[in-house]
């Protein structure tokens, strides 16, 4: 289950309300945490504006693709370099 604060900050920054969306939410930024961690980047360097970004390109499931942003894997890819 996602970080409480994480969860609060990623729900700030998409616009979203209420308890209704936690658990999804949760998973979303659970797999976003995940995926950074496994590229290289510390837990340090994992901001909430990043894993937004990844939530929010994840949530798309409309469009059928499922795809990260380039800017999502350009960040991703700098962080990873951040000592």
């Amino acid at each position: 289950m996602a970080d409480a604060q994480m969860l609060i900050k990623v729900k700030s920054a998409l616009g979203i309300t209420g308890d209704y969306l936690n658990e999804t939410l949760s998973e979303y930024i659970d797999e976003v945490m995940t995926f950074l961690t496994d590229a290289g980047v510390k837990s340090g360097n994992i901001t909430a504006g990043i894993v937004s970004r990844g939530v929010s390109d994840l949530w798309n499931y409309g469009a059928g693709d499922g795809k990260l942003s380039s800017y999502f894997m350009q960040r991703a890819t700098q962080l990873s370099y951040k000592s």
